[in-house]
């Protein structure tokens, strides 16, 4: 059984974690999957961005490592880059979170540059109440998208956050209905992989970078060149032809 199945549709690639039993912990061979499927994916030019989610009931239940006390730093990078390996990739990623999100899984799903949740969704970090420190950038990732207090409440206090909750926080880009979860994010999906695959990855490289700009002077300087390299691309030229075409016809 293939523990990570990818399916594409109008230049989506959805990426679905597929072990159920096991709630989709992530393991050395599925991380080996994760990491093999993304290279496809990456390679294949007609896709322009990526759905990540879980078999049901889970989205990801984190990591498993067996016996936690014999982990070295070696092992924990092996199963980390299952989610770090999603987190580097340069196409827009929406993590469709249809159940429970924890620890590492909750890692994989922080990692994406976009979460929608389901309203069963439960993001648990976990991590404190099995007396184990946070790992794989955790903290940094979760206090960048929520701030600290919010960071705080969820790491140290133990709070569970459902879907309705998370898009409370701004840990969700938006709470939708179950059975509404994996057509909600594949359209949002389906925009940016309707735009030229060049443009969306420079830009989503563009506003990874805005983390270190403290002005506004600084943050035109830094779009600057990316946006006149824009301009002198092909595609430009036909979708700025197509809007006037457009405009003039009404």
């Amino acid at each position: 059984m293939s523990l990570v199945l990818v399916s594409v549709t109008d230049g989506v690639a959805t990426l679905t974690l597929n072990n159920p039993d096991e709630r989709n912990t992530l393991t050395q061979p599925m991380v080996e999957e994760i990491t093999a499927a993304m290279d496809e994916i990456e390679g294949n030019e007609g896709i322009g961005a990526l759905v990540v989610t879980g078999a049901a009931p889970a989205f990801c239940a984190g990591a498993n490592l067996g016996n936690l006390q014999t982990a070295s730093g070696q092992s924990l990078g092996t199963i980390y880059e299952g989610f770090l390996r999603i987190a580097r990739s340069p196409l827009p990623t929406i993590a469709a979170v249809n159940g429970a999100a924890v620890g590492a899984g909750m890692n994989l799903a922080l990692g994406c540059d976009v979460r929608i949740a389901a309203r069963r969704a439960k993001f648990d970090t976990r991590f404190l109440q099995i007396g184990i420190h946070p790992g794989g950038g955790h903290t940094w990732m979760l206090r960048r998208i929520v701030g600290p207090q919010s960071a705080m409440a969820a790491v140290v206090f133990g709070e569970v956050l459902d879907g309705a909750e998370a898009e409370r926080i701004g840990l969700a880009w938006k709470c939708v209905d179950d059975d509404k979860l994996l057509e909600a994010s594949q359209e949002m999906a389906a925009r940016a992989a309707s735009r030229p695959r060049a443009l969306v990855e420079v830009t989503k490289k563009t506003i990874r970078d805005m983390h270190d700009v403290t002005t506004h002077p600084d943050a035109v300087a830094r779009e600057l060149e990316p946006q006149l390299w824009s301009t002198k691309q092909p595609w430009f030229a036909e979708m700025i032809g197509a809007m006037q075409k457009k405009i003039s016809s009404k």
